[in-house]
């Protein structure tokens, strides 16, 4: 006798339970109280009332199995839905990251080392931190690591530069709206706590392994947390005083916004820009598994075959590259703070 026959025996719902019982699949707890030569749980502790355990007492109410099973069924069933107004959207990303890979691989080393290092002085004007990228790249090239090292730098490029694209405004219209911000959080908790491995099931579903987007969606979704929270607190932050002051000029709403609130606001923005380049760089690795190149190739290739020489070098060549955008990206701040005391 289950456990549970007498409540659905006192709630008159023993005929309901009867109706569809069937001889189906024993559940895992079945099965090993089988093989263990038990049939009952032992003990006199009652189980917690979970869907198996309810499930002996009335076969009318589904098993684990029913519930996991139908989230798969239901998704499969709208796969090709989804897959047809997903894909023209998202197509765009894989040309992108096809072509920025390809822009990356085939320039020449010694075009595209002094042009990393151009970029670098131009926006951080450190040479502190324009040596320190040279000798990087320079170390790359010593370790033969140079080609694997841009293929994850245009990877890292194109995901961050959507991730702001799109970010920016999210959270330039949070900023605007306390309902946008209240509907907007809860997906952004979601997106920041969800395990990283997850986000990955859905989407291999969705589309080929050989497709960039895969691991490109993958890579923004994780990374475009920073950027729009960031940009929602900078701009609230910004002194109600200034706003009144603009108001009492004449500016419209768009003039606010350009000339008042996003040069206050850019601090904190460069600030979530900085951070959505360092979980983009946290997500190669995960990425690697759904045919992203670069250095998360070699780390996963070292797990795998246990090369720990080729996964150690890998990994250091990952934490190089987040050390250089990092101190870029930081410099870059410095100077807009700066900038911002002068003014």
């Amino acid at each position: 006798m289950a456990r549970y026959d007498g409540v659905f025996d006192t709630l008159g719902l023993r005929e309901w339970c009867d109706v569809d019982k069937k001889d189906g699949p024993m559940s895992m707890a079945q099965l090993l109280a089988q093989t263990s030569g038990n049939k009952e749980a032992t003990g006199d502790v009652l189980p917690f009332p979970s869907l198996d355990e309810l499930h002996e007492s009335c076969s009318a109410i589904g098993q684990t199995r029913d519930l996991t099973a139908g989230i798969e069924a239901g998704f499969l069933s709208i796969r090709s839905t989804l897959k047809a107004v997903l894909d023209p959207i998202t197509d765009p990303l894989s040309w992108m990251l096809d072509g920025m890979l390809w822009v990356f691989e085939s320039t020449a080393w010694w075009i595209m080392v002094p042009l990393l290092i151009i970029i670098s002085w131009t926006v951080s004007r450190s040479v502190g931190v324009t040596v320190f990228v040279a000798i990087v790249m320079l170390f790359f090239g010593f370790i033969d690591h140079y080609e694997v090292a841009m293929q994850t730098l245009s990877i890292i490029f194109v995901c961050t530069g959507l991730s702001v694209i799109v970010g920016v405004p999210i959270g330039i219209g949070m900023s605007k709206s306390n309902a946008a911000q209240r509907g907007i959080i809860p997906i952004l908790d979601l997106l920041q706590t969800l395990p990283t491995f997850v986000y990955l099931i859905p989407l291999i579903f969705l589309f080929s392994v050989t497709e960039s987007k895969l691991y490109g969606i993958a890579i923004i979704l994780y990374a475009i947390v920073p950027v729009i929270r960031l940009t929602d607190l900078g701009i609230r932050l910004v002194d109600k005083d200034v706003i009144e002051a603009a108001n009492s000029f004449g500016m419209n709403a768009w003039q606010k916004l350009t000339r008042v609130e996003l040069p206050l606001a850019l601090p904190n923005i460069m600030a979530g820009v900085n951070q959505t380049i360092m979980m983009s760089l946290a997500m190669v690795v995960i990425a690697s598994l759904v045919s992203a190149p670069g250095l998360g190739v070699l780390v996963l290739r070292g797990i795998r075959n246990l090369e720990l020489g080729v996964g150690i070098v890998a990994g250091i060549g990952i934490v190089l590259l987040a050390v250089i955008l990092d101190r870029v990206s930081k410099a870059a701040l410095s100077r807009v703070d700066k900038q911002n005391l002068t003014k």
